[in-house]
């Protein structure tokens, strides 16, 4: 007795070609290439993009707590967690008891955290030029611009907030 067996849906170019052209798919993939290029970059030092974010983010703000580094990035609670337990672990960040709070944690670049940040900049720039190097001047700016329209349009959507630290304060001597 033969059993009827479905058929296979047929391929449909058009529905894979509409998937690839979706602006998510293309931001997706963009990200995914950005992260490798800086990666390959930085591969002697072994830093990702958040590392280097984290890192960048507390030499500008010294000993600034979990939650607030989490929010100055767009990450998570677990994903920045997660970076610091790393960074932390390879000796670059410490995080003690914040002075004001015993409950928040407060982060600093240690030396070697320092050190390795700016043995970084060069490899990170390099990354930089070279995921904006298939585009001209004018396409670079624009590019920009637009995912700061972009970002800064739908930044209700995202799943975790980005709050830029204000500017350290500066003494008047």
């Amino acid at each position: 007795m033969q059993q009827d067996v479905a058929s296979p849906p047929p391929k449909n170019p058009t529905s894979l070609s509409r998937l690839y052209a979706r602006p998510g798919f293309l931001l997706r993939r963009a990200h995914q290439i950005s992260a490798a290029v800086f990666e390959d970059a930085c591969k002697e030092l072994g830093l990702t993009p958040a590392q280097f974010g984290v890192l960048t983010v507390l030499q500008a703000h010294p000993g600034m707590g979990q939650s607030s580094l989490a929010r100055a990035l767009g990450f998570d609670k677990v994903t920045v967690l997660r970076v610091l337990r790393g960074l932390e672990g390879r000796g670059l960040v410490a995080r003690v008891p914040a002075e004001d709070n015993r409950r928040n944690i407060s982060v600093t670049l240690t030396a070697e955290g320092a050190s390795v940040l700016q043995q970084a900049q060069k490899p990170a720039e390099k990354a930089y030029k070279r995921l904006l190097a298939p585009l001209d001047r004018n396409q670079q700016d624009q590019l920009l611009e637009l995912l700061q329209l972009l970002t800064g349009e739908l930044e209700d959507e995202a799943r975790a907030a980005f709050v830029p630290p204000a500017a350290p304060s500066r003494q008047l001597v």
